[in-house]
């Protein structure tokens, strides 16, 4: 039995291509957050792009650790600026 294929938005589908141009966005939070499974996210990535910007794509992503959490050796793979300390009330403060 076949399952219903997954109807995305544009906005949708600009998050999944932008999660899956960054490097520690794993395929499993695009798969938590849309439920695409990682050959499905490729299959949109290689329908959404330019050739050229897929195979560059997948050159990059292909082997990458920290797309796949359980090959990753980062534990906490949320991003954190240096500067989050010094932010406060959504204004950056001056540097002394």
């Amino acid at each position: 039995m076949k399952t219903q294929p997954i109807i995305l938005t544009d906005q949708e589908i600009d998050r999944i291509i932008e999660m899956a141009w960054e490097d520690r966005t794993p395929f499993d939070a695009i798969t938590a957050q849309f439920g695409l499974k990682e050959q499905e996210v490729i299959d949109v990535m290689r329908k959404e792009m330019k050739p050229s910007s897929f195979r560059m794509w997948r050159e990059r992503v292909q082997g990458r650790a920290t797309k796949h959490r359980a090959k990753s050796v980062v534990d906490d793979v949320r991003f954190k600026c240096a500067l989050q300390k010094k932010i406060s009330l959504n204004k950056i403060s001056k540097r002394k």
